[in-house]
């Protein structure tokens, strides 16, 4: 037991009412025996702190210790007796009740949205969740559109595998539940929460469930239609080009997308590398006898 209460409690005797009930609750905070299980130290410690804040949180109790009419454990004020009661026994043990921190001196507060209570060996104990933990992590877009599997190497250099899901988006979060932090006296862990960002692709994009992705045809192939090998996330398929196909023409190859979504292929024409002789002269030729002008809708 400290032999003066301001001591205890880490404050100077002018302290206010509201610093004394702060200092109080950072030492509970930080001393509590269900936090610090095995420690006599703490235990000691949050003693001292919860008999000296008993003593010093009712102004005429205080006021009368100031003025020497009561010693540190509360004699000559009968009704006072928290102190008395529990300084004697083993450090931090009168402390403990069924009721959780509900009995700290009307301190109830100081654990508040941390702290569950659970029914352990016929009394309620206190148990505390793990925090969750995050981290992020970088996808290819075909695991992301198709699910995959990746492993995850944390700061301390354990692993997690996660699984990502099908159709998995940018910016989505995976929670991994009990991955996360350890829980305090018996609670349960907290959860793993993963990040997703999708890498770029440099073939396709992606619209919902929706894959996009630009196909190059060739002036004949756009002319005279053709059979062409597209791309799809699934690996190359065939592809019918239409006769007259225009650039930004949109295909749709059904069922091709993400789940269930479809591939839009967008057409693009573009020129040969090289334009020789007999192209320039059938094109010269052709447009003097069927020249049109696209900008007009095709008009002649």
């Amino acid at each position: 037991m400290a032999a003066d209460p301001y001591e205890a409690l880490g404050v100077a005797r002018t302290a206010s009412q509201d610093e004394i009930k702060k200092a109080y609750k950072r030492i509970a905070r930080e001393a509590h025996p269900d936090l610090n299980p095995g420690d006599p130290t703490a235990a000691a410690r949050f003693a001292d702190a919860a008999a000296a804040y008993d003593l010093l949180k009712d102004p005429e109790q205080r006021a009368r210790f100031d003025r020497g009419e009561i010693d540190a454990s509360g004699q000559e004020h009968a009704e006072r007796g928290y102190w008395r009661d529990y300084a004697g026994q083993e450090a931090g043990a009168g402390y403990r009740s069924a009721r959780g921190f509900e009995d700290f001196g009307g301190m109830g507060d100081v654990f508040e949205d941390l702290f569950t209570r659970r029914r352990a060996g016929g009394g309620e104990g206190l148990r505390m969740r793990g925090p969750d933990h995050r981290y992020s992590l970088e996808v290819g877009f075909i695991d992301a559109a198709k699910g995959a599997t990746r492993r995850l190497t944390l700061p301390d250099g354990a692993t997690l595998d996660v699984r990502i899901p099908e159709g998995i988006a940018d910016g989505q979060t995976i929670r991994l539940r009990g991955k996360g932090g350890a829980g305090i006296g018996g609670g349960e862990p907290g959860d793993a929460l993963i990040t997703v960002s999708v890498a770029p692709h440099p073939t396709f994009r992606r619209e919902g469930d929706d894959v996009l992705v630009d196909l190059p045809i060739a002036i004949d192939e756009a002319v005279l239609g053709a059979r062409v090998e597209a791309p799809t996330i699934d690996g190359p398929v065939s592809l019918t080009i239409p006769r007259g196909a225009s650039s930004d023409q949109i295909l749709r190859l059904r069922g091709r997308g993400v789940r269930q979504g479809d591939q839009r292929v967008r057409l693009k024409i573009v020129a040969p590398p090289r334009i020789d002789e007999e192209l320039e002269a059938f094109m010269r030729g052709w447009r003097e006898r069927h020249a049109y002008d696209p900008r007009k809708g095709g008009e002649p």
